[in-house]
């Protein structure tokens, strides 16, 4: 069976199935991936299918509804940004199971910059893997949206001071990608950026201060500082 464009998502699904591996499940939950309703496809297979049935909205809400974890990656890879709408964007937040569908769809989000919305209306949500997907969306953001002003995303680093003493492994790693993230993005976000993640180091709070102590140890690196025209 070759997919196209015109293909179903059961088609879709049917083919996801057949390429299914015991193999890579067993794998994907070494690296803490939710694998109840996984079928064992990397995500450079996904992204191959993904070329091949291109864009369609109504198609991947489809594909999202089933609860696979494949189709799922897969309905955020081939949903149109334009079409999204904020209802849907929280229901497939509020579907997330694991950190990696977390940040698939954290690249659609920005995509269809909802993250202006989003990002704080997650980050207050107390849902381990809905708060990820706000510091997810600052950490895509920070990378993808070359021509965004500096201003937007020092306007997060509250948000990320407010959210650093949150333990939670996926929340803490998302706060800590998010701060690194906006420190790396030009010089006029670094030294703000710094200043937080020092700050949070000195913390007593040890989430916090992990956070803090990480994002120091690459933001003082050589290879960023030499990278943003900072180093001496």
């Amino acid at each position: 069976m070759t997919l196209s464009p015109t293909s179903t998502a059961q088609e879709i699904i049917d083919r996801l199935r057949l390429l299914g591996s015991e193999e890579n499940i067993a794998g994907m939950a070494r690296f803490g991936i939710a694998t109840e309703a996984a079928l064992g496809l990397s995500n450079v297979e996904l992204r191959r299918m993904s070329r091949q049935v291109k864009t369609d909205h109504a198609r991947a809400l489809e594909l999202w509804r089933s609860g696979i974890r494949e189709a799922r990656i897969l309905a955020a890879f081939t949903a149109d940004p334009k079409a999204l709408t904020l209802d849907e964007a929280r229901r497939w937040a509020g579907d997330c199971n694991s950190w990696e569908v977390v940040d698939t769809l954290a690249d659609l989000l920005v995509g269809a910059r909802h993250d202006r919305a989003l990002v704080p209306e997650f980050a207050a949500d107390e849902r381990e893997f809905v708060r990820r997907l706000a510091f997810a969306m600052i950490a895509t953001a920070a990378v993808h949206l070359k021509t965004e002003p500096h201003s937007t995303f020092l306007a997060w680093l509250p948000l990320i001071e407010a959210h650093a003493a949150d333990d939670r492994n996926f929340v803490k790693k998302a706060v800590n990608w998010a701060l690194r993230q906006i420190g790396k993005r030009n010089a006029a976000c670094h030294a703000p950026a710094l200043a937080l993640a020092e700050k949070l180091a000195a913390s007593a709070d040890p989430a916090a201060r992990w956070t803090g102590r990480d994002a120091v140890r690459e933001l003082s690196g050589r290879k960023v500082l030499w990278r943003l025209g900072l180093a001496v």
